[in-house]
C-alpha cells in the first residue's frame, strides 16, 4: 500500500464484495485484501461449516494461506447459525480488526448475511418452544414441499423473493406468522441500523450466457473434484439445516434412488442458475452498490475499487 493509500483508510471501512455464485468474487477479494493488507470476512451461509467445501466452493488452504479468512468452516453441521447471530459474531470481530486494520474486506453470496451485518435485522418476537416444535415435526415428517406450501399460504409475498430451497428461512417465517397471526413480511420494518465504519459496496457481474457456462463448468469440476464422495460422508446427516441446499439435495435424492447422477449434475446446475438469478435480482435493488465488470483487468478494477475508497473520503 502506498502512502497515500495509508492516508485514505484512516476511516474504518468495509469493503463488501457481491455478486452472484460463480460470478469470480473470491479471486477479486482476495486481491482487495492484498493489496490493502486486510483480511476477509465470509459472509456465506454454508462456507461456515467444516466437511463441506467442495460443494460450498469454501476458500482453498492455498487461498486462505494468501490472506487470513473468517467463518470459514467454524462450525459443526450440527450447529444450527443463522443471520442474527452472525450479524453479532461479526460486528464483534469487526470492531476488534478495526483496531489494527483500517480497511476490512466481506464477501459471500448469502444476502440476508450481508444485509444483517451493513443494516442490521428486524426485531422479532421470540418464538414458543411449542411452535419451534410443531414447525420442526412437519418439517421432519414432509421435508421442504410442507415449509414451502405453508409459506405459500400463509406469506404470498414474502414467497415471491424468499430463497425458497433454504428451509431455515422458510422455517423462520412460519414461525413468525404462527407467534402473531401477522404475514412476516408486513412485519418488516427495514430500518437501518447505524454502523461505527463505513461501508462501500462493490458489485461483480458478468454477462448472464458467460455466467451460466461457469457455473455449469463450475458444477463439473466440483464433482471431478469428490462432490460425490463429499456428498455421500454427510448423507445419514441430510436432514440437518446445514445441508439443505443445492449440490447436496440433488445428490441426497440421487443416493435415495430417485434419479441417476447425470441428472442429479444437471440438476444442481439448473438450481445453481437458478439460485444466481435470485441473487441478483436480490443485489440490483441495492442503489449502493458499484457495481464492476469482470472480464476487466483485475488492475483495472482494483484502480477503480481506489478511487471508490478516495472519493467516499471527500
Amino acid at each position: 500500500m502506498t502512502n497515500d493509500q495509508l492516508q485514505i483508510t484512516n476511516i474504518k471501512t468495509l469493503f463488501l464484495i457481491l455478486g452472484p455464485t460463480g460470478v469470480g468474487k473470491t479471486e477479486l477479494s482476495l486481491r482487495v485484501a492484498e493489496r490493502y493488507g486486510c483480511p476477509i470476512l465470509n459472509c456465506d451461509s454454508r462456507q461456515i461449516y467444516r466437511g463441506i467445501p467442495i460443494g460450498t466452493a469454501a476458500p482453498t488452504a492455498e487461498e486462505q494461506a494468501r490472506v487470513q479468512h473468517y467463518f470459514v468452516a467454524t462450525k459443526d453441521l450440527e450447529q444450527d447459525y443463522n443471520a442474527g447471530q452472525y450479524e453479532r459474531d461479526a460486528l464483534a470481530l469487526l470492531d476488534e480488526l478495526f483496531q489494527t486494520h483500517p480497511v476490512v474486506v466481506m464477501t459471500g453470496g448469502s444476502m440476508l448475511y450481508a444485509d444483517a451485518v451493513c443494516h442490521g435485522l428486524d426485531d422479532f418476537p421470540s418464538i414458543s418452544s411449542e411452535i419451534r416444535e410443531q414447525v420442526q415435526t412437519q418439517y421432519r415428517q414432509h421435508g421442504i414441499g410442507w415449509l414451502q406450501e405453508e409459506v405459500q399460504r400463509l406469506d404470498p409475498a414474502y414467497w415471491e423473493e424468499v430463497d425458497q430451497q433454504n428451509p431455515a428461512r422458510l422455517t423462520h417465517c412460519i414461525e413468525i406468522c404462527l407467534a402473531t397471526g401477522q404475514p412476516y413480511s408486513s412485519q418488516r420494518t427495514h430500518t437501518l441500523k447505524q454502523r461505527p465504519f463505513r461501508i462501500i459496496k462493490i458489485g461483480l457481474e458478468r454477462e448472464r450466457e458467460q455466467l451460466y457456462a461457469r457455473i455449469n463448468r463450475r458444477v463439473e469440476q466440483m464433482v471431478e473434484d469428490g462432490l460425490v464422495e463429499e456428498a455421500r460422508a454427510a448423507y445419514p446427516k441430510r436432514q440437518l439445516n446445514s445441508l439443505q441446499t443445492v449440490g447436496y439435495r440433488e445428490l441426497f435424492a440421487h443416493f435415495d434412488g430417485d434419479y441417476d447422477l447425470t441428472r442429479a449434475i444437471e440438476l444442481i446446475q439448473q438450481n445453481t442458475r437458478h439460485y444466481a438469478k435470485r441473487q441478483m435480482t436480490w443485489f440490483r435493488r441495492d442503489e449502493q452498490i458499484h457495481w464492476l465488470n469482470a472480464n476487466d483487468d483485475y488492475e483495472k478494477n482494483l484502480d477503480l475499487i481506489d478511487a471508490l475508497l478516495r472519493s467516499d473520503c471527500l
